[in-house]
C-alpha cells in the first residue's frame, strides 16, 4: 500500500508541474511558438521517474520529487522565451 501511495504522490507532483510549465510557456510564448518538442521531452522524463520509483522501493519520495523539479527548471532554461531573457541581460 505505501508502494502505491508514493507512487501516486510522485506522479502528482508530475502532472502538477508539467501543467505548469504547459501554463507558463503558452502564456510567455503563445500558441504560435509552443515548445512541444519541451513537452515532450518533459513528460518522457515524468514517465521515467514515476517508473523507477515504483519498481525500485529504495529509491525515497523526496529524491523522485526533487529530481523531477529539477529536471523541469533545466528543461524550462532551455526554452525559447528564457534564452531571449538571458540575452537581453547579457548583451
Amino acid at each position: 500500500m505505501k508502494k502505491l501511495v508514493s507512487t501516486l504522490l510522485v506522479a502528482s507532483f508530475v502532472v502538477l508541474s508539467t501543467a505548469t510549465f504547459v501554463f507558463a510557456e503558452y502564456s510567455a510564448a503563445g500558441a504560435a511558438d509552443f515548445p512541444f518538442f519541451h513537452l515532450g521531452a518533459l513528460i518522457v522524463g515524468g514517465l521515467i521517474i514515476v517508473s523507477l520509483k515504483h519498481k525500485y522501493q529504495k529509491l525515497y519520495l523526496s529524491e523522485a520529487i526533487g529530481s523531477f523539479a529539477l529536471y523541469t527548471v533545466l528543461i524550462a532554461l532551455f526554452t525559447s522565451p528564457v534564452v531571449e531573457l538571458i540575452k537581453g541581460l547579457v548583451g
